[in-house]
């Protein structure tokens, strides 16, 4: 049987003021330490600075030692009077004290987050005495093991069986959240995560609906598409090699099956899909934000401060709390801003060093014995280059998520709510140039930096870059985007699902052996106390974090879907279906998997409104620059307009593009090959003579190699395009911005009768006193 030891026994008759079921706010958990060692004075300090402030605290000895926190009332009705109860709406009340219990937990975990104990030791040296100016909270006592956890306990009621039943379940995938028993249970800002993460997966439908159509449309031209026609039938045209040594010249009709794929998301329609997706990305956000002010304004919200809340709270713990201003550096700021851009060129780096893979990989998958990578050595690399990304991903999301917290410290934030502000800026800076510098430069740099025959840019003087397919390098983008989209949305949702799954299922398959037999003999409601602390400490631990990284991977998925979609049209759908399990997923993590978050009270996303913000513009740009650049429909239709037989020859009876591969491939004389290159002494089964000249991608005269007159029309035609593309698309922003108010007017008049109603009464209670 376990010591269970009360330390509070002058508080005893206190107790029975809530339900036993209820009776602990926190749980804190820690190590049975050596008596008389520094952790263990430590943590006897830390108790008795709570003691100091009311709180009961009970004791359970198992393996580990177990400490129930319960607050004392005055700490609410101080709470209470200072905020004159901003709480409202239906609630998961107390019986006894009318404050919710997400509201308790919420003031009870900052009190614990911000209970100081003197660093001083009473036996130790001068070094022991000069740490005393620099007390220890409860996140620095966690960090050096003075205690292990401290978590609010799940609750054992109706509510969380609701949730249980109708929420965190797969077989509910289809069906509405219920988000009044969510913000009951795990407070506001939970809630409006599942409000937002809900509202854009119905959003998301309509995108997720027209890209397939875009993707369709290129299904059923699949065959009948010209510039794929004359690629396939290219079979005199011998295109330059692939590498320098010993690569042999290659006939355009082999890669027939890469330029149909091409095709497929290199249309017309993907024009129009661009276009309408940038306006459906603003329309979400306005929807979205006259969506949060009808949540907010039922929850009776509207008005509440954040700033306001962190000061009562700061002052219920220590009245004589010294009020920290706002303050400004240059300096600093200069120092910050000179690390963001060091670490972003650290992540540029990492992206340049899979553009060297992929060169590398490219050369020796050109001469492996196997004739089906060889022949496909390009997409192999670009593939492999992808998984690689991905890993590279999974690395440095912990590395930018250290830089960023110790960036943080640097810039010494005011409040919680300005450090979280600061830290997702920055951390979702680093992911953004972490998932797409890789991507940037398949779509904008990839066979454009690369130079020409007789005057490649090499790697390190040895290896060549690589050049784009003659159909063009969208598909290599297309490929990047997939397998990165696809992996993050399978294996990391796995990961996420099963790491807590088996750790909880290992844990009860220790402790159920063992403890069966003891479980049944024990009564008392001391052992139920024991029971659920133990059940709880069994779950996944959770932290400040745990909804932070939730939103952070929905705008990482959010950027996908917005950003490059004139490359992947497909991505809105996968994004739909991904967000369909994500909300059950999260849903059985926070009810069943993991320990009770702490609730927080909020009344909008946060910062990240300003990222969704910031993605939305980013691409209008990134669409606009994909079309303009990486796709060839501006130099499709600069031929079709300029150079084709329906221009020139003013022909009606053939497609417009005829010959546009022809036009779109300089001439290059063998003879003027660099040094570097050797060429294959056999000669290709197709060529019965010696080759002389060969064909590459690029718009240059034939005998000094300089740019053509036809290169300068399509730069001048992409540049327009592009700057009348994203003008247009900022203007249907705008226009959409402003069609759509963000305040619904049933809100401002339910706040604006409100405000009449409190007049009225005002001025009423005013003249019966005059008339007294």
């Amino acid at each position: 049987m376990s010591d269970e030891i009360q330390l509070t026994p002058r508080r005893e008759h206190l107790e029975p003021l809530v339900p036993n079921q209820m009776k602990w706010d926190f749980v804190l958990v820690c190590d049975k330490h050596k008596p008389g060692s520094k952790k263990e004075a430590k943590r006897k300090q830390f108790l008795e600075e709570l003691e100091k402030k009311g709180f009961i605290i009970k004791e359970i000895e198992d393996k580990k030692l177990f400490y129930g926190v319960h607050a004392p009332s005055e700490i609410f009705q101080k709470y209470q009077f200072l905020l004159r109860n901003p709480d409202g709406g239906l609630q998961n009340h107390h019986m006894q004290e009318d404050v919710p219990i997400t509201t308790r937990i919420h003031i009870v975990n900052f009190i614990l987050q911000n209970t100081e104990i003197s660093c001083e030791d009473p036996f130790g040296g001068k070094q022991e005495q000069r740490r005393g100016s620099n007390p220890e909270t409860l996140r620095r006592l966690i960090k050096a093991k003075v205690f292990e956890a401290a978590f609010p306990l799940h609750e054992q009621g109706e509510l969380r069986i609701l949730l249980k039943r109708n929420w965190a379940q797969w077989r509910k995938i289809l069906k509405e959240q219920p988000i009044e028993p969510i913000r009951s249970y795990f407070g506001e800002k939970v809630a409006l995560y599942f409000v937002w993460l809900g509202w854009y997966t119905r959003i998301l439908f309509p995108a997720a609906v027209l890209g397939p159509l875009v993707f369709l449309y290129g299904c059923f031209h699949f065959d009948s598409s010209q510039v794929s026609k004359e690629i396939c039938e290219a079979n005199t045209t011998i295109m330059c090699p692939l590498c320098d040594q010993n690569c042999p010249f290659w006939q355009l009709s082999d890669t027939c099956t890469y330029a149909k794929v091409t095709h497929l998301f290199d249309n017309e329609g993907t024009i129009l899909f661009a276009v309408l997706m940038a306006l459906w990305a603003t329309v979400f956000l306005e929807l979205w934000k006259r969506k949060r002010a009808e949540v907010v304004s039922d929850w009776e919200l509207y008005w509440w401060d954040e700033d306001e809340e962190e000061l009562a709270l700061q002052l219920i713990n220590n009245p004589e709390h010294t009020l920290k201003e706002y303050q400004h550096s240059y300096i600093r700021s200069t120092i910050l801003l000179l690390l963001v851009l060091l670490m972003i060129t650290v992540l540029i780096g990492i992206a340049h060093g899979l553009v060297i893979y992929r060169v590398v990989a490219t050369v020796v998958f050109t001469q492996s014995n196997f004739e089906f990578i060889r022949e496909r050595a390009s997409t192999v690399a670009v593939m492999t280059g992808a998984v690689l990304h991905y890993i590279t991903i999974i690395i440095m999301t912990k590395v930018n998520r250290r830089v960023a917290l110790f960036l943080c410290d640097l810039e010494t934030p005011r409040t919680f709510s300005e450090r979280e502000n600061i830290f997702t800026v920055k951390i979702f800076t680093f992911q953004f140039f972490t998932y797409f510098s890789s991507l940037i430069y398949i779509a904008f740099f990839l066979g454009r930096i690369n130079g020409r025959p007789g005057n490649y840019v090499r790697v390190a003087g040895k290896w060549r870059l690589e050049e784009c397919h003659p159909s063009g390098c969208i598909t290599d983008l297309f490929i990047q985007m997939a397998i990165i989209m696809t992996l993050k949305q399978t294996l990391s949702n796995l990961v996420e699902y099963l790491t807590p799954w088996l750790k909880l299922r290992f844990l009860k398959s220790l402790a159920n052996p063992t403890n069966k037999d003891k479980v049944h003999t024990e009564k008392g409601p001391q052992d139920s106390c024991k029971e659920q602390w133990l059940k709880n400490y069994q779950l996944s631990e959770v932290n400040v974090f745990s909804l932070f990284d939730e939103f952070l991977e929905m705008m990482i998925q959010y950027s996908f879907t917005t950003i490059f979609v004139a490359a992947f049209p497909l991505a809105p759908l996968l994004a739909f279906f991904n967000n369909l399990f994500e909300i059950r997923l999260d849903a059985i993590k926070m009810v069943q998997l993991h320990r009770r978050i702490v609730p927080r009270k909020a009344k909008d996303i946060g910062i990240w409104l300003q990222v969704l913000e910031a993605i939305g513009i980013l691409a209008v740009i990134g669409n606009g620059l994909v079309i303009a650049i990486t796709s060839d429909f501006i130099p499709m239709q600069v031929y079709k307009y300029t150079y084709s037989p329906c221009k020139l020859q003013k022909r009606t009876d053939i497609n417009c593009l005829t010959g546009y591969i022809n036009y779109s491939l300089s001439v290059f004389r063998v003879q003027d090959f660099e040094w570097q290159m050797k060429l294959p002494e056999k000669l290709p089964d197709f060529m019965r003579s010696g080759i002389t000249e060969c064909r590459y991608r690029d718009y240059r005269n034939s005998d000094d190699y300089n740019y053509s007159v036809q290169f300068w029309h399509v730069f001048a035609a992409r540049l327009a395009f592009l700057i009348l593309f994203e003008h247009v698309a900022l203007c249907i922003k705008l226009i959409a911005a402003w069609y759509v108010p963000d305040i619904p007017q049933s809100v401002k008049n339910k706040h604006l009768k409100k405000k009449y109603e409190n007049l009225q009464r005002e001025l009423s209670i005013m003249d019966r006193s005059t008339e007294v």
